[in-house]
């Protein structure tokens, strides 16, 4: 621990990153980086073009920083840094402290997960001695609820700046879990290469410090924002922040260590003495291959073989049969042929009179149903959602709002609905039940019945991988990572990464001042699966949120979108489906996405867009609980009737079906009522749906006869590594959580 914590931001180790992020709209970062510069025994390296950031180097204090300032309002860039930062600098306004976009900013940096950081309050000059220390007790007493035991520190002299530099470089390092197994670094340079049969893919040189653990050259690297790449060569360029620079290749380097310039893409640092440290292995590299390519023929009988062919025959003499057939009797025919003493007559004339009735009840159901309705219809979709798209944008910003209020209101009469009659739906009159409703089933018990998790599966789970026992696969990673020592760039070298086949839309990117981070895949972490993820619905948000719509998912390192199931967290091997997000329980989201081995933070966000620019609204935080395509959710509908008339223990019920064969179809499954007795259909009543129903008790004449039917569901194939970039968030005085704002 000792070790570790003396290498960082030293000359073997990587440089201490400190990520400044802004709270307030009043803070600005550039007189605090510009204070931070003006120490007297530190070298200062500016990045062209780059204005948010800088590095500092201090001999005396055989210590090197490297500072970055988040863009203000980018929640992209200020999530991204919080990942591979060592330490945080929020930046506080000396009156209010933060704002509600600040706010907002530190609830999904806590439910990411907070690396070391520290409060810094610049300004508050003007204001007399005695209150100034007023205002910050006052300041002190409102950050105690986020940050209990903090120290806050002024920011307005040299002295101060020394301060809060010691306390940056001696202060105890905060872990998380998800980065400290997996080598990552922040890109300080960067050039792209393209390719020789298309300019829009090429090869990205990427320039930074090594981080976290070794790197391995054949491993994979996942971009954030942007996917999984393969690696071809790994580059020691000479190190751009060295606190001890020396004469290299007959170059003097100035002896006053005046401000340097390094280029953006780096190019001038690559040039000059680069060494190849490693190049790739493509019999040890790891593959980018994602799924499964199914063969469709994969279940069909193959041809069968020659022991095959003779046991088959052998089967057939032993089980032959002389019988008498009339002439020209196929051997088809002749097998279905009885010999007398095989029968008798008796049971030829029951034969018979089952084959009436039968035929009696078949011409009555086809009457029945003719008369109901002269064509038959398709079933109808089971889950499916109306949506209305509008062919052209309107210029008037109010109409937009009034529909986005209608819908918002349909939303909330449908939550609301749910939460009186859960999962209760309507017997549909055009449709018979039994066609509606064919793949439910009912079950005695939902805790205790089986189901099989094989059963039935979709087309999509044979694209996905499934381990064997994924518990004891990722104890045996850790193990690994933590014992054996891997061949590869060491933590805190200066490299130089050539990821294979990127498009130019990342450089692009990062030439706009994005933050471009870099983290190592651990194996089989390319793979698409079945992701299980525990959350709980923030307590500002109160919009309701469906199943099946399209979140934007933050989990560990990775940034993507997909359509989500939710369902109830439970220690059973079936946990039923919830139609909504419920406020006041945790819950399980469900969704196809490339493994992850936990522990791993997730956030979700909702995207709304106008055409224009998309904005984002926090609904969700949580972990990760597991990689499991075993994990069975089940829905549940549940069909109502009315009790007609009631009797001691019997009564007869309706609404419930509309036919005859309804009845008889569903009568093998358990009725109950809202008022807790238990029961089963005894007879169907007459031709419109009515039955006779026999229950453990006699029933009120207010209360309601449900019958319980159940179906596996799976999510959508809907997973997408692009998410579009969100408008900065809207800041106002007050630190009340954020709500909707309209953009123009």
């Amino acid at each position: 621990v000792l070790a570790e914590e003396r290498s960082l931001g030293s000359r073997d180790g990587p440089p201490h990153l400190v990520v400044l992020v802004l709270l307030h709209s009043r803070a600005a970062a550039h007189d605090t980086l510009r204070l931070l510069q003006s120490q007297d025994s530190a070298v200062i390296r500016v990045d062209e073009g780059r204005e948010s950031g800088f590095a500092l180097l201090c001999p005396r204090l055989k210590q090197r920083w490297r500072f970055v300032a988040a863009q203000a309002g980018d929640l992209h860039s200020v999530l991204d840094l919080a990942k591979v930062a060592d330490s945080l600098l929020f930046i506080l306004d000396p009156a209010d402290g933060w704002d509600s976009a600040g706010d907002y900013c530190l609830s999904c940096l806590f439910a990411q997960g907070l690396p070391s950081y520290a409060l810094a309050v610049p300004g508050g000059t003007d204001l007399p001695p005695k209150k100034r220390v007023d205002a910050k007790k006052k300041l002190a007493k409102a950050i105690e609820k986020r940050f209990p035991e903090a120290k806050l520190f002024s920011l307005n002299t040299e002295q101060e700046s020394s301060l809060l530099l010691r306390h940056l470089a001696t202060q105890k390092q905060r872990h998380l879990a998800f980065r400290d197994r997996r080598a990552h670094l922040l890109a300080y340079a960067a050039e792209f290469v393209p390719g020789q049969e298309s300019d829009l893919v090429g090869t990205l040189k990427v320039s930074g410090f090594v981080r976290g653990q070794t790197l391995d050259v054949n491993s994979l690297v996942h971009i954030v924002g942007h996917g999984d790449f393969q690696m071809s060569q790994v580059d020691a360029p000479p190190d751009p922040l060295s606190l001890n620079p020396r004469v290299v290749k007959g170059q003097k380097r100035s002896q006053d260590m005046e401000i340097q310039d390094d280029s953006v893409n780096g190019t001038d640092e690559m040039e000059e003495d680069v060494k190849v440290l490693m190049k790739a292995d493509p019999s040890k590299q790891e593959s980018l291959q994602s799924e499964v390519v199914p063969d469709p023929m994969e279940g069909e009988q193959t041809w069968p073989t020659e022991e095959e062919l003779q046991e088959a025959e052998a089967s057939l003499k032993a089980n032959r049969r002389v019988v008498k057939v009339p002439k020209g009797t196929s051997k088809y025919q002749a097998a279905w042929i009885v010999d007398d003493g095989e029968g008798g007559s008796e049971q030829d004339d029951d034969d018979d009179e089952d084959d009436d009735i039968d035929d009696d009840m078949m011409e009555e159901a086809v009457s029945q149903e003719g008369e109901s309705s002269e064509e038959e219809e398709e079933p109808a979709e089971e889950e499916c959602e109306t949506m209305t798209i509008s062919e052209c944008l309107r210029d008037d910003q109010y109409d937009e709002k009034v529909e986005e209020d209608e819908q918002m209101l349909e939303r909330y009469k449908q939550e609301r609905m749910d939460e009186m009659f859960p999962d209760e739906v309507d017997t549909p009159r055009d449709v018979p039940a039994r066609v509606r409703f064919q793949k439910y089933r009912g079950l005695k018990s939902f805790r205790t019945s089986p189901w099989d998790p094989k059963e039935n599966l979709p087309r999509d789970y044979a694209r996905i991988f499934q381990f064997q026992d994924f518990s004891r696969t990722r104890k045996h990673l850790f193990r690994q990572i933590e014992k054996e020592e891997t061949e590869g760039a060491s933590v805190g070298w200066y490299v130089t990464l050539y990821v294979c086949n990127v498009p130019v839309s990342v450089m692009e990117s990062f030439k706009e001042g994005k933050p471009l981070v870099l983290f190592s895949l651990l194996p089989h972490e390319q793979k698409m699966s079945v992701l299980n993820f525990l959350v709980r619905r923030h307590p500002s948000n109160s919009e309701p949120v469906r199943a099946k719509e399209e979140l934007i998912f933050h989990c560990g390192f990775r940034r993507f979108r997909a359509s989500p199931l939710f369902s109830q967290h439970t220690s059973a091997d079936k946990h039923k489906l919830e139609r909504f997000l419920r406020p006041d329980a945790a819950l399980v989201v469900t969704v196809y996405a490339p493994i992850t081995f936990p522990p791993a933070s997730v956030l979700l966000f909702k995207q709304r867009s106008n055409g224009k620019s998309h904005r984002w609204h926090r609904y969700l935080a949580g972990s990760l609980l597991s990689v499991d395509p075993d994990r069975i959710v089940i829905k549940r509908l549940v069909l109502s009737g009315h009790p007609f008339k009631i009797f001691t223990k019997t009564a007869v019920v309706r609404y419930m079906f509309f036919n005859r064969e309804d009845v008889m179809w569903f009568k093998p499954v358990e009725l109950r009522t809202k008022w807790g007795r238990r029961g089963h259909i005894k007879e169907p009543l007459g031709t419109h749906g009515h039955m006779k129903c026999h229950f453990d008790g006699q029933l009120k004449s207010q209360d309601t006869v449900l019958l319980n039917l159940y179906k596996r569901v799976f999510p959508k194939w809907t997973y997408d590594s692009h998410v579009p970039e969100p408008v900065p968030w809207v800041r106002s005085e007050s630190a009340l959580p954020v709500q909707e704002v309209e953009m123009d």
